[in-house]
């Protein structure tokens, strides 16, 4: 036997093994998911599942098909007219739409069902499934005659018109209704550990080495400042998305062959608007999508944030800055039973960096279309909800982790009692004032790459020709009580 051969076998051997060893689990069961998305997270992701899954976008495109009818029921020169009651009628397909109405939808995808062959369209499989649903309504009598309703489902438009509206329909309330949420409680939780630990003296570091000290909770406080700033980006983001609805080239072409005397881009302007969406005028058959890449950049802002944090959280934890309170019967290490490790964090970080990645080239893709259209950015979009389910699991695990944290008052004192050159910028800018020249060098040749302690420091002291009320001012200088005014500037988060 070849090596080639030999090789080929042994995989053959280990997939029949791996399929033997899932073969008792049904493909909807999460330890048979492809994606840990779908997986080992879904209970974590499961708050996006209205927003993001193929059934939602069913039903979104349904909900778009069937307020575009009622729209053009409502012009004068179209031969429909519907009651309150048949718009209602309407409304209840996707009012009530459920796993039932989804499964039809894709059998008419790709099975086909009764009367109705295989679309191999998903767009056109709402539109016939629209035309079951109206006839069975017409069969109880709510709405008069179902077939005359049929040539104007989907009248005029492209697939693209219903499909830009209807993936943000699912991506507003993802974002504001998810995904915001879960940051403004990253945020919360950041606000009160700034306000609890606003005075808690702690070293600070600036390239890496020690530095001017601060406040652990005026760190957290600059954490939650950007944050809420970053959230805002969002939100503004999130309300300026932006819908198309004017034809296969953008110029309402067939609705003006058909029309010629209804004013269709104040319908296309009004219909948007009432979908609680921008109205985007000038576009080819696709929405250009410059709204969908500035909300994803938004996002972007927050998590860029939140992984500056998740990375400054685990050194803090490293450097026992936080302790981490323990889980009942969690282990930490599989071999080192002492371990309580910043998985959160680390979890969060991993999660954030997936979801920017995929942010970044969704953002870059879907502004892209080869001259008036083409297809690639369909299944492209499909991926949008994976990314936001990325970003809701980073923002979890960094909630979590911050609700684990306490941070250990006595081994921050301990290091700033132990660093004591870090009071050499007072003592310089303090000299400064009193008009020593050198104050600067003297401060240097005493501390830099020396240990020293408060006693060389004060004697020093002695030795300056300075008031007696200024050597006391200097002598009265600890590391601990150099923060400056960090514990007011907590307040500032709360302006």
């Amino acid at each position: 036997m070849t090596d080639d051969a030999a090789a080929t076998d042994s995989a053959t051997t280990d997939a029949a093994t791996t399929d033997a060893a899932i073969s008792g689990l049904s493909r909807s069961d999460p330890l048979a998911a492809v994606s840990p998305l779908d997986g080992r997270y879904a209970s974590r992701t499961a708050p996006l599942s209205p927003y993001a899954s193929e059934a939602a976008l069913m039903r979104a495109r349904t909900r778009v098909e069937v307020e575009y009818l009622i729209e053009l029921a409502a012009l004068d020169a179209t031969p429909i007219a519907l009651d309150d009651d048949a718009a209602a009628a309407l409304r209840s397909v996707y009012e009530a739409f459920d796993a039932d109405d989804a499964r039809l939808i894709k059998a008419l995808e790709v099975e086909g069902a009764e009367g109705y062959t295989a679309t191999n369209h998903d767009v056109k499989a709402v539109e016939y499934f629209l035309r079951v649903r109206f006839e069975e309504l017409a069969s109880e009598d709510t709405i008069e005659d179902a077939e005359s309703l049929y040539p104007w489902i989907h009248f005029g438009l492209t697939s693209e018109d219903v499909n830009n509206l209807a993936h943000r329909l699912l991506v507003k309330p993802a974002v504001s209704e998810v995904l915001v949420p879960a940051i403004r409680e990253v945020r919360d939780a950041l606000v009160e550990l700034a306000h609890e630990h606003r005075d808690a003296p702690m070293l600070a570091r600036t390239h890496g080495q020690p530095a001017t000290p601060t406040t652990f909770g005026k760190e957290m406080a600059v954490y939650a400042a950007r944050l809420g700033r970053a959230l805002g980006r969002v939100v503004v983001a999130n309300g300026d998305l932006s819908g198309k609805l004017a034809g296969a080239s953008g110029t309402y072409a067939a609705h003006e062959a058909a029309y010629p005397d209804v004013d269709w881009r104040g319908f296309s302007a009004s219909f948007v608007r009432g979908l609680d969406l921008e109205h985007t005028p000038l576009a080819t058959q696709v929405n250009p999508c410059d709204d969908l890449a500035a909300l994803f950049d938004a996002l972007r802002g927050v998590n860029n944030v939140l992984l500056d944090l998740d990375l400054d959280a685990w050194l803090y934890v490293s450097d026992r800055y936080l302790g981490q309170e323990t889980v009942a019967g969690e282990t930490g290490s599989s071999t080192m039973p002492h371990k309580v490790n910043p998985i959160d964090f680390e979890n969060s970080e991993g999660n954030l960096s997936k979801a920017n990645s995929d942010l970044t080239f969704l953002g870059d893709y879907v502004t892209a279309s080869r001259l008036q259209r083409d297809l690639s950015d369909s299944t492209v979009k499909r991926n949008v909800g994976a990314a936001f389910a990325h970003c809701l699991i980073g923002y979890s695990k960094a909630e979590a982790g911050l609700a684990k944290v306490v941070p250990n008052e006595a081994v921050m004192r301990e290091e700033l009692d132990a660093t004591p050159e870090v009071i050499g910028e007072a003592v310089q800018t303090i000299l400064r004032r009193e008009g020593d020249t050198d104050a600067y060098e003297r401060v240097k040749d005493l501390t830099r790459g020396r240990s020293v302690t408060l006693d060389d420091f004060r004697a020093l002291f002695d030795d300056l020709d300075v008031d007696e009320g200024v050597r006391e001012e200097l002598k009265a200088l600890t590391p601990a009580g150099y923060t400056g005014v960090a514990d007011e500037l907590v307040d500032e988060i709360d302006e």
